[in-house]
């Protein structure tokens, strides 16, 4: 089985530089990190270690392949151990920008609805899908409507809790599928076409975009007495799409 991927046009750049740490732009397309038999993937880790020559740098957290924005790399084992206690602890708030089909009416919106796996059978024929079910793993995400523009909107996401593709299961569930979402998408055969073919052109003119599209827009942390806040802008992709829709 092939996997013929679309090449990353983007490369990471640095937003933020401190002693401590680097606030990179993840372009969408690249891995946190390598993973074993990934080789096809380029990672922001290593292009960042190649780059900068320091071996220590280190992901306290992960974004998704296919999403854009903010990912830390810590400089040093001192900073990375900070780092796992913030994250451990909650204290590292993260948003997300995310373009969706559908013009909900509401402005603000908690939802509260626990998520698991959904399991094979049925409709489903995806290991991975999560879904709201009733004995799932306590979940919450704040939502804000950003603007709407033909059908679609752009909204603001930040999730309460870290379960397994919580922003776009959660959107699912709320009647609104992300643009160019394989799994959670309006159309459920998708991703187990992707598998066997790839991403190819009609995939993507299908789906609108070749990603999902989910930005990490915002992430704020205590660090030294501050309180640090870094944006990083909507991903071109992303932005080229919303640009593309007609009022």
């Amino acid at each position: 089985m092939s996997f013929p991927y679309l090449p990353p046009t983007e490369k990471p750049r640095i937003v933020l530089e401190h002693p401590d740490f680097y606030l990179i732009h993840k372009p969408a397309l690249w891995l946190t990190h390598a993973v074993h038999g990934r080789v096809d993937v380029p990672d922001i880790l290593s292009y960042m270690q190649a780059e900068t020559g320091e071996g220590d740098l280190a992901p306290p957290h992960r974004l998704d392949r296919e999403t854009s924005g903010a990912q830390l790399l810590t400089r040093d084992k001192d900073s990375a151990r900070r780092f796992f206690t913030l994250f451990k602890t909650h204290l590292v708030g993260k948003t997300y920008l995310a373009l969706v089909h559908g013009t909900p009416d509401w402005e603000r919106r908690t939802l509260d609805a626990p998520l698991g796996d959904l399991g094979l059978g049925g409709a489903n024929k995806i290991i991975v899908r999560q879904g709201v079910i009733p004995d799932g793993k306590p979940a919450m995400t704040d939502f804000r409507v950003l603007a709407r523009r033909a059908g679609h909107a752009l909204i603001e996401a930040y999730p309460r809790s870290g379960r397994l593709h919580q922003i776009r299961a959660h959107l699912s569930h709320l009647g609104l599928p992300m643009v160019g979402d394989k799994i959670y998408g309006r159309d459920p055969s998708v991703f187990l076409e992707f598998m066997q073919t790839g991403q190819t052109p009609e995939l993507t003119a299908r789906l609108g975009l070749n990603r999902q599209a989910l930005h990490a827009a915002r992430i704020t942390f205590p660090w030294d007495g501050a309180h640090v806040v870094i944006g990083v802008p909507l991903a071109p992709d992303l932005q080229a799409y919303w640009d593309g829709l007609s009022e």
